[in-house]
């Protein structure tokens, strides 16, 4: 299917056509393109420019530019704008005005990327969906998002993320959302803000994206979420409340299994019943919210509970899996909680909870049950708090059924230093010293967490483990 023709996308842009062509894809990366695909030539780490030719040798079928490449034929197929990033943002913005789609947008601290995946399956079984790919939720992650969304979409879904103040309600002008959720709100990204309050701000500012009559689904259990709900009133918005102190879709109790999630719940006074395939209550809190987006959206609520009974999280963010240590004796094996994605105070207690509730094996060799065993990294962007942020851990109830937790890089010295005598593991100063003697740190019973900031390498870590042995799928 045709998403993007050089007439359609002069006209979004503005800019000058050479050749006649179109595209079926847009991409801003060489490593991932297919042939057909629009290439923006966007500048960041590297100039996208330098590669328009490689580009093109892959296969695409023109290229975004605010100049003609060396290297590129001077009558190759492009379209020539002042600034590369702008064109993208026009060409999302025109994605979005010609599609009669349902939009969410879904920000908040913690559980963006969850949230947007549970509502891919909920509403990708009940219509044409696009959703943002990943974590692409920031300045140039939105309007290609947006850009890439074919005209038929019936549903699409929007993350939106930020680091600094005043990132989010542009994007959510962008993407015109008609129901916009916060997920949750912590301390994340506080060194560039003055407290949680004002992340609540900036995280309330999506709501001024939202089309007249929108929906607003705030997190009711929230500390700030009165600031949340202001900003609705603010916006003449509906508001649509989840969580233990919510007035419409109401958590009533929530039963973490080894393997389940099971979740009682109301909505608007019914009674509600779903389960998720995979343990934490964390996932029951985004889960209610993902429905009651569901629901603002248009989309069967029962259906929506089946699709999420069906959903798994995503690679990095609370997988849960099975490692054979052994090819013969099937029974040595270890499970591995690979959370290494990404981390904040808020997260990293979530996952602890998991950790905490998971059921340990047995280790046949040492005849001896299996360990609880953590393996945590830093916490990037919490400011002038971070020290005690990291050392506060230590007093986390789900730790006093942590049995080892070993610690990478300097914040986390601060939590490995409070750590009991009989809880405290290895620590190191990066995740490729923690690699050393990996294996022999654990044993087959063990039930295993890795988690901490992306540019901590914690998928390293995960790595190994998973190479200790054969993969078993999930559990």
């Amino acid at each position: 299917m045709t998403l993007w023709t050089s007439a359609e996308a002069q006209a979004a842009t503005g800019g000058k056509v050479q050749g006649d062509w179109a595209c079926n894809g847009v991409s801003i990366d060489t490593r991932t393109i297919e042939a057909g695909d629009l290439f923006v030539a966007l500048r960041d780490v590297r100039d996208g420019h330098d590669f328009v030719a490689q580009a093109f040798s892959k296969g695409a079928g023109a290229a975004l530019v605010s100049h003609v490449p060396e290297g590129v034929a001077p009558d190759a197929p492009l379209l020539i704008v002042p600034d590369v990033l702008t064109g993208l943002e026009q060409l999302g913005a025109a994605a979005r005005a010609r599609t009669g789609a349902k939009v969410a947008a879904i920000t908040g601290s913690v559980g963006k990327t969850s949230t947007k995946e549970m509502l891919l399956s909920m509403l990708g079984d009940q219509g044409r969906t696009h959703a943002s790919v990943a974590s692409y939720n920031n300045h140039w992650g939105v309007p290609l998002t947006l850009a890439r969304m074919p005209q038929d979409t019936e549903f699409a879904i929007i993350e939106i993320g930020m680091n600094h103040p005043g990132e989010i309600a542009p994007l959510a002008k962008m993407a015109k959302p008609d129901v916009a959720m916060v997920t949750t709100v912590a301390a994340a990204h506080l060194e560039a803000f003055n407290d949680v309050a004002g992340i609540a701000v900036e995280k309330a500012s999506v709501f001024e994206g939202l089309q007249p009559g929108g929906v607003a689904v705030i997190n009711a259990d929230i500390e700030h979420a009165a600031i949340l709900m202001a900003k609705a009133v603010d916006c003449k918005l509906r508001d649509v409340e989840f969580g233990t102190h919510a007035m419409h879709f109401k958590l009533i109790e929530v039963q973490v299994q080894a393997d389940t999630t099971v979740v009682q719940a109301q909505a608007n006074g019914t009674p509600l019943l779903f389960k998720i395939a995979t343990p934490g209550r964390h996932f029951a809190m985004n889960g209610l919210g993902a429905l009651a987006v569901a629901e603002a959206m248009g989309a069967d609520l029962a259906l929506a509970v089946q699709s999420l009974g069906r959903w798994s999280p995503y690679q990095g963010r609370g997988v849960r899996e099975t490692v054979q240590l052994d090819p013969v004796e099937h029974h040595l094996t270890l499970d591995l909680i690979d959370d290494s994605y990404n981390a904040n105070p808020t997260s990293m207690a979530a996952s602890l909870e998991v950790l905490a509730a998971s059921a340990v094996g047995e280790n046949a060799i040492h005849n001896r049950a299996g360990r609880r065993i953590a393996i945590l990294g830093d916490m990037k962007e919490l400011g002038s708090d971070e020290i005690a942020l990291h050392a506060g851990l230590a007093h986390l109830e789900a730790m006093e059924k942590v049995d080892v937790v070993h610690c990478i890089g300097p914040l986390m010295k601060s939590l490995y230093d409070l750590l009991p005598e009989h809880r405290r593991g290895d620590w190191t100063e990066t995740s490729g010293e923690m690699l050393e003697g990996l294996t022999g740190r654990l044993h087959a019973g063990d039930v295993v967490l890795a988690k901490g900031s992306l540019s901590m390498k914690l998928g390293a870590v995960v790595d190994a483990i998973r190479k200790m042995g054969h993969r078993n799928g999930q559990s």
